[in-house]
């Protein structure tokens, strides 16, 4: 089976005749890959509600995630300036290609009723937004964490120019869009 790093070099034979790229540099790469989870609600229930998060997303990146704080304090969500809200990592290079092998071959097609991604989550610029509703999902959670349950949001950043260039390059690495 093909890995997604190979799949992105052959990708630039497919998307050259379509686009006219002069050279490999020109067609699009996968840059990064963030992962993020928001846990403002679950801190003032829980006080090891950020703990247990950053641990379960460190198991499943093989990275520890940054914690991140609010930036300015909102009264009517009793969030203080400074107070953590979420945490945060950014895959690059190998542990990114490992992460996206995962997600697209593995973890997506576990979640329940899964009939493909739509293609409206391509924004203008090139990158790929979608959120995923449990962390559950992926292989590296096992059975007895299933109480607290949390949702993902992953950003897959590339260098695309244009949605359709974009749209093009994630179907030719794998990403399962809706027929």
């Amino acid at each position: 089976m093909e890995t997604i790093k190979q799949k992105e070099k052959k990708s630039f034979s497919t998307l050259k005749s379509k686009y006219g790229y002069k050279n490999v540099m020109a067609s699009p790469r996968l840059v990064k890959v963030v992962v993020a989870s928001g846990t403002g609600s679950g801190i003032k229930r829980n006080k090891d509600h950020n703990k247990l998060v950053l641990e379960r997303l460190s198991k499943i990146t093989g990275q520890r995630p940054a914690t991140k704080s609010a930036k300015k304090s909102i009264a009517s969500f009793k969030i203080r300036l400074g107070d953590p809200v979420g945490v945060m990592v950014t895959l690059r290079g190998a542990r990114m290609y490992g992460f996206l092998d995962k997600l697209i071959n593995v973890a997506i097609p576990r979640t329940k009723d899964f009939r493909g991604i739509e293609r409206k989550i391509v924004d203008n610029i090139g990158n790929l937004t979608m959120s995923i509703k449990e962390h559950t999902i992926f292989p590296e959670t096992g059975d007895e964490e299933l109480k607290d349950v949390f949702g993902l949001a992953i950003t897959i950043v590339t260098t695309a120019k244009t949605k359709a260039e974009a749209t093009d390059f994630f179907e030719l690495i794998g990403v399962p869009f809706k027929k």
